[in-house]
């Protein structure tokens, strides 16, 4: 068997279908788009004022009403915070372990499918420049079953095969966009949960040090 004869009659099948497999990623990258904006959406805050407000609640005694009132938050920075509070009775370690794994459950859920996003973003052109070589090959091969055409079959057909390279382009740039924006906006949402458990584990240090002087 001719390797090289198969591969060529493969080709010849036409470009078409990679034009509807990356029509088909183009759907999965915008459905995970819209998916991480939404899962997003109020997962930070305002993270001076909200280390300010539990500041006043430690110091007041008023821990209780302030787990109360941001037990249903979705902020991943209250929620870190809010695991350390629940372990303040245990010692710093405690608490620190509570937030550190509190975190890493967040981070988790908000990485979800992000690797696909990149992986679309870095491979979808490849995919489309697979396509334009398809079309290549069959638009020298129709050149010489019908070398009359002369240049206007070639450049007919090698124009449409370029359309895979482009829609390919079309549909990898914007991934890439969206996914070096997801993990900015993560990596803020975590800085932000940093700054919480930071303070959460100063107050609990500060309580520590208080019961050892007395």
């Amino acid at each position: 068997m001719d390797i090289v004869k198969t591969f060529v009659d493969f080709a010849l099948f036409g470009a078409e279908w990679v034009l509807w497999l990356l029509v088909a990623l183009s759907v999965l990258s915008i459905g995970i788009m819209i998916d991480r904006a939404l899962w997003l959406r109020g997962r930070d805050l305002d993270t001076t004022a909200f280390v300010a407000e539990l500041r006043r609640a430690w110091r007041g005694g008023e821990l209780d009403q302030l787990v109360s009132r941001y037990k249903s938050s979705t902020a991943i920075p209250v929620q870190v915070a809010l695991a350390g509070v629940a372990e303040r009775d245990h010692g710093p370690d405690a608490v620190a372990e509570a937030m550190q794994g509190e975190r890493t459950r967040w981070r988790k859920d908000a990485e979800k499918n992000l690797i696909i996003l990149g992986t679309l973003g870095n491979n979808v052109p490849f995919i489309g420049l697979f396509g334009t070589v398809l079309g290549i090959i069959g638009a020298l091969d129709e050149l010489q079953q019908d070398a009359t055409g002369g240049d206007s079959v070639v450049m007919g057909e090698l124009s449409k095969a370029l359309v895979a390279t482009a829609v390919g382009l079309i549909v990898a740039i914007p991934a890439v966009i969206a996914y070096n924006y997801f993990n900015r906006r993560l990596r803020v949402v975590l800085g932000s949960a940093d700054e919480c458990a930071h303070a959460v584990l100063g107050l609990v240090h500060s309580d520590a040090h208080h019961k050892e002087a007395a």
